[in-house]
């Protein structure tokens, strides 16, 4: 989950929308993704949200550290969001 800058624009969250729909064509290991804007329904929450699902460990490692991945966070994230949280669980059978 994010938080955006204040100097972020609907163009830029567009484009960040865009970039993390590419992904999951380019990385494997993600079984799952979805991300989007808040709903809007509590003043509190973050601006933006990504889950993603893995197999593993190992699939979420590779993920977190794949060129694209990190290229897009560099491209979009890294420097436009003022707060950033993030959590690893796993699901057990």
């Amino acid at each position: 989950m994010f938080t955006w800058a204040d100097s972020v624009d609907d163009a830029h969250v567009a484009a960040t929308s865009a970039a993390l729909d590419a992904l999951p064509h380019k990385i494997d290991t993600i079984r799952n993704y979805v991300h989007g804007p808040d709903a809007g329904l509590s003043d509190a929450n973050a601006d933006y949200v990504v889950v993603a699902d893995f197999d593993d460990a190992a699939g979420y490692e590779t993920y977190r550290d794949h060129t694209d991945h990190q290229a897009m966070i560099g491209a979009q994230i890294a420097g436009h969001v003022s707060q950033r949280m993030a959590v690893q669980y796993t699901i057990d059978d």
